[in-house]
């Protein structure tokens, strides 16, 4: 296949570009903006069209959460309108999109807040969306609009994503614990990191085992909390003279509200693609094996 990635110079794109090398039978095109500006129709369906373009992984998003309240058109437009414009093209060719979301897209104030939070039961993807501020919003209404216009669609909420490659909150926490003598981290928001390259390896298995329509939801194995994170990333950082105070949400002041309990029941995935997904702690501790290398 002839497969677009865009935004191919992030945490998740960087991590696909690693892997292309293990694909030889499909030839990748990598943009970014200065390759290919998503906002641009004409531009998107001219790519596609001169490269027959077969697949298209959008990894390209806004994410900066709490920027996102103070530019709410720009979110708009790459969270929403470009992946739109990606799946109109795609669709006059006949051909796949795969779509990154996010567990944003939960965690509202509403009566979902109350089923699965209150009660820590894990979202599945036919769970009643109500997004947290801007970001989870245009998220949300991007994956509604790409479902619509094209048949041939695949969306997949992920988490808390970390990677070697890009600003995260692992490599965060690392620079924070060397540089400081005491931390305070939020203990009452409840999720599962992610690491990149495992999402890209599952990526790239789905269109290698044959792609099926349809929502799914990836993370890591096993849940905890930013508090936790932070202390396990030191642990395996060999960060000893940090002392790391557990915080609730509310004495940590933010223009969004983050979803108190975001994990994602990932039943789908796994049962679909017959895939095994790793536990965090074990993914994290590659990830910072990684880091050190670099060095």
């Amino acid at each position: 296949m002839n497969i677009l990635i865009t935004g191919s110079n992030g945490q998740l794109g960087s991590e696909l570009k690693d892997l292309e090398n293990n694909y030889p039978e499909h030839t990748f095109f990598n943009t970014d903006i200065n390759e290919l500006d998503i906002t641009n129709k004409e531009n998107i369906e001219t790519f596609i069209k001169e490269n027959n373009i077969e697949c298209i992984i959008n990894c390209a998003a806004y994410t900066a959460v709490d920027k996102a309240e103070e530019n709410k058109d720009l979110c708009k437009l790459l969270n929403e309108i470009a992946p739109t414009y990606l799946a109109e093209a795609i669709e006059k060719n006949n051909g796949w999109m795969i779509h990154i979301s996010t567990d944003y897209v939960f965690g509202g104030l509403s009566d979902s807040y109350y089923i699965n939070e209150m009660h820590n039961i894990p979202y599945v993807e036919a769970d009643m969306t109500i997004p947290c501020g801007t970001y989870g919003l245009t998220k949300r209404n991007g994956e509604n609009n790409i479902m619509k216009v094209c048949s041939k669609s695949i969306i997949i909420r992920t988490a808390w994503l970390y990677s070697t490659y890009g600003n995260n909150f692992v490599k965060t926490m690392i620079n924070l614990g060397k540089t400081r003598d005491k931390l305070n981290v939020v203990f009452d928001q409840i999720g599962t990191p992610t690491y990149a390259y495992d999402l890209a390896k599952t990526i790239l298995e789905i269109i290698d085992k044959g792609m099926i329509s349809g929502i799914y939801h990836f993370t890591n194995e096993g849940v905890t909390s930013w508090y936790d994170f932070t202390k396990m990333i030191h642990r395996l950082s060999n960060i000893n003279n940090c002392k790391v105070y557990p915080i609730h949400t509310s004495e940590y002041k933010t223009l969004t509200r983050r979803p108190q309990y975001s994990v994602l029941d990932k039943t789908k995935i796994k049962e679909t693609y017959h895939i095994e997904i790793p536990y965090w702690i074990d993914s994290l501790e590659k990830c910072i094996s990684k880091l050190n290398i670099q060095k």
